[in-house]
């Protein structure tokens, strides 16, 4: 009995010993082949691939990327033109604010306030709210400017007074007024740093005086400059390394009447000048509603062109070509008013290129920048589609081609990535003079992954592609509640491969939109989000990042085993280097081993590169403004690789791998 009962304990504990050992076989997962044909080099990389896509929306100009800190300082919001403005409460000093347009600075900012003080004591005065606060740091010094007037005998002097809370924390004061408009500024040094401060304009004796123009800048502007940009976004920008910058828009280039479309030469010369217009998402959705958002496009046409130059970036401009927004109004401009809009876009190109001695070249350099700015590419309409367009698109491509040759046109395939509109706009498009055709796709995360293969088979000898606007939709296109959490990023990540690997038919690509105040956003996702004083990359940031920072300059094929589910691949070869450069996406939830083969490699002594990986086994986590790094890129050293190697992709992650030979 007791040798019985051994021999059949023996037995048992055989087999689940082998048991055990089969169950640990098959938990190592079997190395994905991942192969890379350095000796099939394909077609060169767009060189122009990446680049950004700047709007107006989400208060991405004043208030942000142009650190104005004063709301309607021209007092031309309408229907209130004291929007922003809020006077002092009654027990203080009397006296009285009225909004006059008789014999104004100028007729393009034709309003102006009458301030005026009609009993001493603490003093009257009204406060300025800026854009969901007025943003100042410690020790930071402000220009405060202002157009002033005197209106009676007795003479003013206006009090500026930054205050957090009623605290006062940096002020400065202004007098000399005559009876003539005239530019009176000065210096303003916080003593503290403040997210939401405010600013209190106030006069202790009885007189009065009209003012306009009211504007407080940083002196800390990227470049310095006395009209410059926020230092910390442009940074954003320039980390990227982006080969392009579109701008104006986007749908304010529309409009939602022609009325108030966005017409470059009014954004030009001297900001008091330049004339104002609502900012059609100012009441776009009824779930943020934004009254109070107005372009004072203090960041005009010249401060754009400049700020490609310093990104190392071609400008983009695109212009309206007589079409208002189709979701909103639709309005069109008839066919024989069309040679306007057709020679806005002529004036366009003489204003960026033209020699100092021309009419808009004159003007250019009027304005400090005596050298061209080198445009060579506009893009006509913005995200028009239908029949209209074509017949709009055809003059205007026809004037621009006539005049200026050398010019490359960026056409319009509508808001869709697909469907009749679509498909006849490319039907039309492909028998025109047209260099690009701008596609755009909002859509749910599973989209772009399935996706992936969507350039494989288009036409490598019509236009060339551009995805002008794109971006995962984690709910629902434009819905509030979209996060930019890693889960779209990385689908974004799997997409983008696509467009590497066919870059030599998709020219250029771009995120959208770009910015977002935490507080006065219309839309989301947005690839960078601020507040009045910090700003931090989104998770979809990072992944522009590395590709448009790690990227050759010659397509080398990439294939992946078939049974690899959920992963993708592109890679390019840097011909100055001689480096590879691999982007690997791993979309499952375990880490994937990779058996990495460089097919043609001439040497066969160790390798060494970088490995930036960006993941996170959370695919719902975002970067914040207190925790902007949480998911960023971690770069290593990596030796001892050659013409195969096994590497261990992450969880949901992006690896790139840069390899030098």
């Amino acid at each position: 009995m007791s040798h019985f009962t051994h021999s059949v304990s023996s037995s048992v504990l055989f087999v689940m010993l082998w048991s055990v050992l089969m169950i640990g076989a098959s938990s190592v997962a079997r190395a994905v082949s991942v192969t890379v044909g350095l000796d099939k080099p394909g077609a060169a990389v767009s060189p122009t691939l990446h680049g950004v896509f700047f709007e107006d929306i989400n208060f991405g100009a004043d208030g942000g990327l142009y650190p104005q800190r004063i709301k309607n300082g021209s007092f031309e919001f309408t229907p209130d033109p004291t929007m922003g403005w809020q006077k002092t409460p009654e027990n203080r000093a009397g006296g009285t604010l009225s909004i006059l347009d008789d014999q104004p600075l100028n007729q393009n900012n034709p309003h102006y306030l009458r301030f005026t003080v009609l009993d001493g004591g603490d003093g009257f005065g009204i406060y300025n709210e800026g854009f969901h606060g007025i943003g100042v740091k410690q020790g930071a010094k402000y220009t405060f400017s202002v157009y002033a007037r005197a209106v009676s005998r007795q003479p003013m002097t206006l009090q500026i007074t930054l205050l957090d809370g009623d605290k006062p924390i940096g002020s400065g004061e202004l007098s000399g007024f005559t009876g003539d408009w005239k530019q009176y500024s000065c210096v303003i040094e916080s003593s503290a740093t403040v997210e939401k401060a405010r600013l209190l304009l106030a006069g202790k004796s009885p007189a009065s005086v009209d003012l306009d123009m009211v504007s407080m800048l940083p002196q800390d502007t990227w470049g310095n400059r006395p009209n410059g940009l926020r230092p910390d976004l442009v940074q954003l920008l320039k980390d990227l390394k982006p080969k392009f910058m579109r701008f104006p828009g986007g749908c304010i280039v529309e409009g939602r009447f022609l009325s108030t479309r966005y017409q470059w030469k009014t954004t030009i010369g001297d900001v008091s000048q330049r004339k104002m217009i609502v900012n059609r998402w100012n009441t776009e959705f009824e779930h943020r509603p934004a009254p109070d958002y107005f372009q004072s496009f203090g960041l005009g046409f010249f401060e754009y062109f400049q700020l490609c130059e310093d990104l190392g970036a071609k400008p983009l401009p695109i212009l309206n070509c007589g079409m208002a927004c189709q979701f909103n109004s639709g309005e069109l401009a008839p066919m024989d008013q069309m040679d306007q809009y057709n020679q806005d876009a002529l004036d366009l190109v003489e204003f960026a290129n033209g020699s100092p001695d021309s009419t808009w070249g004159r003007k250019r350099a009027e304005m400090g920048h005596p050298a061209p700015f080198n445009l060579d590419r506009i893009g006509v309409g913005n995200e028009q589609w239908g029949p209209q367009y074509m017949e709009r698109y055809a003059p205007f491509a026809k004037a621009i081609r006539q005049r200026y040759p050398d010019i490359k046109l960026i056409a319009a395939a509508g808001p869709s990535p697909e469907g009749k509109d679509f498909d006849f706009a490319w039907k039309q498009l492909r028998n025109m003079p047209v260099d690009f055709i701008d596609e755009h796709y909002y859509a749910d995360p599973s989209w772009f992954p399935a996706n992936v293969h969507r350039y494989d088979n288009y036409d490598r000898n019509g236009p060339k592609v551009f995805a002008g606007e794109f971006a995962a939709q984690s709910i629902a296109v434009a819905s509030p509640k979209n996060r930019n959490n890693w889960q779209s990023a990385l689908s974004e990540a799997a997409f983008m491969t696509g467009l590497e690997r066919n870059s030599n038919v998709v020219a250029m690509a771009s995120y959208a939109p770009l910015f977002g105040h935490v507080d006065g956003w219309q839309w989301t996702p947005n690839l960078i989000w601020f507040d009045n004083l910090r700003s931090y990359g989104t998770p979809n940031y990072y992944v522009q990042k590395l590709f448009s920072t790690q990227i050759g300059t010659t397509i080398l094929p990439v294939q992946i085993a078939d049974d690899a589910k959920k992963l993708f691949g592109c890679a390019t070869r840097d011909d100055q280097s001689g480096d590879v450069i691999l982007k690997l996406v791993n979309m499952q939830s375990a880490a994937v081993p990779v058996e990495i083969s460089l097919a043609g490699l001439a040497s066969t002594g160790a390798l060494s590169g970088e490995e930036f990986v960006l993941s996170s086994d959370d695919l719902k986590a975002e970067n914040s403004l207190d925790q902007p790094m949480k998911i960023a890129p971690v770069e290593t050293a990596v030796n001892g690789l050659g013409p195969q190697f096994t590497r261990n992709l992450a969880p949901y992650s992006l690896t790139v791998m840069r390899i030098h030979r």
